[in-house]
């Protein structure tokens, strides 16, 4: 009875674990390419694991990068996949050649992922893609993308905090800061959270990409929120 007893116990916490197993991410780097490409080159994390929450995650970043390299409207994005993605950028880019065969401007494309934070709750990505077409000078964007790690889902913004305009609050002090550092003219009476988000080990990360709130030559607005003064306002707890 005695020894019953043991292997039930034994065999109901194997279970748990088992399950609990199920439930976790592990990310690898790929690189992503066609045959016939010379022009882009994508290194992103991909998710292992539970399937489910793995084709979430690696479902939402493989459309972030195919917005990426569509040159037209990124809503209107056609490619299925990025490899048929890349074809496009590069079959663009040759009959842009075609067309004009003097030109001296080449096209190219970077895109690096990131994962910047991982915890049992959530899961924080960067992409960092630069494409050039020829312009006077390239396309750096910069998106963070926040995964429910339970579920694989993406975590709108507005869910990351319980109270989003306590946290704003809070967040502004840093924001007049990094705008009185790096000398940029800028009404700061008027303050929006950015498109971008995420989790970082030292705190809670807010960027502005380039042109969203200044000149183009002003360049990226990055801050952090330590954790000690986000904390309150957070849904999802830092470790």
């Amino acid at each position: 009875m005695f020894y019953r007893k043991h292997l039930i116990v034994f065999c109901s916490l194997f279970i748990f674990i088992a399950c609990n197993e199920d439930l976790k991410i592990a990310f690898t780097e790929i690189n992503v390419s066609t045959d016939q490409n010379s022009i882009v080159e994508i290194n992103i994390p991909e998710a292992n694991g539970n399937d489910m929450i793995a084709n979430h995650i690696n479902t939402k970043i493989q459309k972030t990068i195919i917005s990426a390299l569509d040159i037209g409207y990124q809503d209107d994005a056609t490619s299925k996949s990025v490899e048929e993605s890349i074809s496009s950028f590069n079959n663009q880019y040759n009959t842009f050649k075609n067309d004009f065969p003097e030109t001296k401007q080449k096209w190219d494309a970077q895109i690096d992922g990131e994962v910047i934070y991982e915890s049992f709750e959530i899961i924080s990505i960067a992409i960092t893609a630069y494409v050039n077409t020829g312009g006077a000078h390239g396309n750096l964007n910069i998106s963070f993308l926040n995964f429910n790690a339970e579920t694989g889902h993406v975590i709108p913004n507005s869910k990351l905090f319980h109270d989003v305009k306590a946290f704003k609050k809070t967040a502004k002090p840093y924001f007049d800061k990094t705008v009185a550092d790096k000398d940029i003219t800028l009404n700061t009476n008027s303050f929006d959270l950015p498109s971008n988000i995420a989790y970082t080990e030292d705190g809670i990360v807010l960027l502005y990409n380039t042109n969203e709130i200044a000149p183009y030559s002003t360049g990226i607005i990055e801050f952090i929120v330590p954790y000690d003064k986000a904390n309150p306002y957070l849904v999802f707890n830092s470790f």
